[in-house]
This record gives C-alpha cells, sequence and structure tokens, in this order.
C-alpha cells in the first residue's frame, strides 16, 4: 500500500490511476511515498525519507526543488501537454483582444453607463470608428517555441485564423515537428521572428538563458508596431525594456497572463490573472497524467516526463525488478551487474539512461535479490536509491 500526499485541491479523476486497494490519497499524510502537487511551494519542505515521487499536476515545476529531490532519489514529474489546448485557446484569445479594440470598447460602454448616458445603442453607432481594429487573417504571427502549446497555437493561427506563422525552436523534437501543419514555415534565427512578424507569441520554459531574453535590443530591432503575447512565464520578458518601447511606440500592445503591478492597468497592456490553464478539462487532464505517471514509477519503476531523471521504461520479463537511481558517474553499470552476478542472479533484461548529472537502471531478474544485495547496490558510491519489485 503506498500514501500519497495532495499538497494541493486535486481532482477525483486520480482515482482512475490510483485505486483504493493499493493507494491511499491522505492531503494530511505525515510520512508518504509520493506526493502530488499544483502550486504549492515545496522549496522549504523537508520530505520524508520514504519518498519516492513527486508529481506536479502542470508544465511548469519552479515550486518544486529538483536538485534536492534528485539527491534524495526522488523523482519529480510534470505534465507537459495537458493544459495545452486550454493555454492555446487563451492565446487565441488575447491574438483578437490584441488586434481588434475589444477591451477598451466594453470600458466605454460600461464607463458611459455608469456615468447615466442614456441612448447608448445609437451613440455607440457614432463613437465605434474610435474603436477600429485590424483582422488577423493575412498577418505574420510568430510562435516561439514549439513543444506542445506552441505547436497548437501555430497551427489553430495558421488553419483557423488564416495568418502566415513563423515558427522558432531549435530544439524542437521530433514528436512536435509531427504535429506542425506543413503551412507554418520555420524562421532560421529570432531576430527573424522579430523583425517580420506583427504578432509575437512566446511558448517556453523559463530558464537561465532565457530569463530577460525580450530585452532592449531584441524590442529595438522589432517590426514598428507589433504585438507581443506572453501566455508562458512572465520572466521572459524585461519589463523596463517593455514599457520603453510601449511609450516610444515600437511595441503596439502586450497582452500577457501573468499581472505585476509595473503592467497593470497600463496603456496598451493587456493583462490576465493567470488563467491559462484555469478550465475543469485542463485540471483533470492534468491531475489524470500525474497520477498515471506516480502509478507507474511506483509500481514498476518506468520514468516517463520526469524534470530531474532520464525517461527510462521497458516492459516487465523477469520475476523481480530492480530500480536504481544513481549519479552519472563512468563504470557504474559495470559496479551494479558485478554485485548480481556475485550473489547469483541472471539479468534477463536490462536498460540505463542518463540524463545530465543523473542517471537511472531498470534490471529484470528471475530471482528476488537478497537484502545484502540490496546493501551492496546501496553501498556503491553514487548510488541514491534502489528499490525491489516483485510481479
Amino acid at each position: 500500500m503506498f500514501t500519497v500526499k495532495t499538497f494541493n485541491a486535486i481532482s477525483n479523476i486520480i482515482r482512475q490511476h490510483l485505486d483504493d486497494e493499493t493507494y491511499t490519497i491522505d492531503a494530511d499524510a505525515f510520512t508518504y511515498d509520493a506526493a502530488l502537487v499544483r502550486s504549492a511551494d515545496l522549496h522549504e519542505t523537508a520530505f520524508p525519507q520514504r519518498l519516492l515521487a513527486i508529481a506536479r499536476a502542470g508544465a511548469g515545476y519552479n515550486n518544486i526543488p529538483l536538485e534536492r529531490c534528485a539527491e534524495q532519489g526522488i523523482v519529480v514529474f510534470n505534465t507537459p501537454g495537458a493544459n495545452a489546448n486550454a493555454v492555446k485557446e487563451l492565446v487565441l484569445c488575447g491574438l483578437l483582444l490584441a488586434g481588434r479594440q475589444v477591451v477598451p470598447a466594453i470600458q466605454w460602454l460600461e464607463s458611459a453607463y455608469a456615468n447615466g448616458i442614456t441612448g447608448l445603442g445609437a451613440l455607440a453607432e457614432k463613437q465605434k470608428k474610435y474603436f477600429v481594429g485590424p483582422e488577423l487573417a493575412g498577418k505574420k504571427l510568430g510562435v516561439v517555441g514549439l513543444g506542445a502549446i506552441g505547436v497548437q497555437v501555430a497551427n489553430a493561427a495558421a488553419n483557423g485564423l488564416n495568418m502566415d506563422v513563423l515558427g522558432y525552436d531549435p530544439y524542437m523534437s521530433v514528436e512536435a515537428a509531427w504535429h506542425l501543419t506543413r503551412s507554418v514555415r520555420h524562421a532560421d534565427t529570432l531576430d527573424q521572428i522579430f523583425a517580420e512578424c506583427d504578432y509575437i507569441t512566446l511558448h517556453l520554459p523559463l530558464k537561465d538563458n532565457t530569463r530577460g531574453m525580450v530585452n532592449a535590443e531584441r524590442l529595438a530591432a522589432i517590426k514598428p508596431g507589433a504585438v507581443l503575447l506572453n501566455f508562458a512565464r512572465g520572466g521572459l520578458v524585461d519589463t523596463d525594456a517593455l514599457l520603453d518601447a510601449l511609450a516610444c511606440g515600437k511595441l503596439a500592445r502586450y497582452v500577457t497572463d501573468f499581472p505585476d503591478d509595473a503592467l497593470v492597468g497600463k496603456k496598451n497592456i493587456i493583462t490576465l490573472p493567470h488563467l491559462g490553464a484555469s478550465t475543469p478539462e485542463s485540471e483533470e487532464n492534468c491531475a489524470a497524467m500525474a497520477a498515471k505517471q506516480l502509478a507507474d514509477y511506483l509500481e514498476h519503476g518506468d520514468i516517463v516526463n520526469s524534470v530531474n531523471f532520464p525517461a527510462c521504461s521497458m516492459p516487465r520479463t523477469g520475476a523481480w525488478r530492480l530500480c536504481i537511481l544513481n549519479r552519472n558517474i563512468t563504470g557504474m553499470v559495470g559496479k551494479i551487474t558485478a554485485v548480481l552476478a556475485a550473489e547469483g542472479h541472471n539479468i534477463d533484461n536490462m536498460l540505463n539512461k542518463s540524463r545530465g548529472d543523473w542517471a537511472c537502471t531498470l534490471i529484470d531478474t528471475g530471482t528476488e535479490p537478497s537484502p545484502a544485495c540490496i546493501a551492496a547496490l546501496e553501498d556503491i558510491d553514487g548510488v541514491v536509491r534502489v528499490r525491489t519489485l516483485g510481479r
């Protein structure tokens, strides 16, 4: 029986993967084998020694101490793509709000009504000329980052809105490429996106090399009158440089899902209260995906969509499975197999994967390793976790 602690309210759909016979779900658990989290900050949380995995029901994982988890042998998962459709729809809404003067028009009507002005229908016919905005069809959209969300935005804009779409992602995966519509053209550089596009939308993670990437230099080179949309992470855009670009008219409008005191209420800025994944469908998709990934790891040692350990999964072929997490050190596999050979275990199947400083090894055997064998594996320098899983 595994105990799973929930740090936030999580949809009951998790029960499709975490059944009552195998799992206890407890929001108040003091010690636990796995954790489900959404927005709770775990950086100052002391984890129990038995904690094996944390699943974040969402794509971002800035609220989880990845390196500390790796050192303690805790696999951290996220759910990329589970909320992609929800974010895509809000980005399309942002494109429409940025192009057409919808928000100012609504604000004018509400203000007129609040001030006791009557005959608004007739008055609106005279005033609507002040809220003219361009159509999106035929305009050029630059999509920076072609992951699950970026691909959906690019496809919808090209096929549904008849926009001319340029995509830029030097690290685009093969899977993402398969899903990208043929009408989306590839930009050679990020500079090309900023120089040519009428609308630019950001869809990439916040890392050391992307923080403040939309800076004064990049905004100075932007196509005059362009619109920038940011539904990815607030820190991607340098706020001071953004405000300067808006003030001088170089940038026409900024639409973001990340409100900030320096942005809210400013002219030509539309801020939303981080609504990207705030749909019941998205929350259920993320919860279900997170729960399935936990179950696969806890029951079989399979790792899919981890953000601190490599992807590592294989079909079960033996009566017993060893799941070993270790530092990515030369000769590690040889040391592991030598310990098993010394106790006479025959390896039915084995898979070793590495990612940066960390690695995972799955080994199927026909016989159960003894406690002494497990202890010897744990004593290998660099090994942080050894688990034995029966059929």
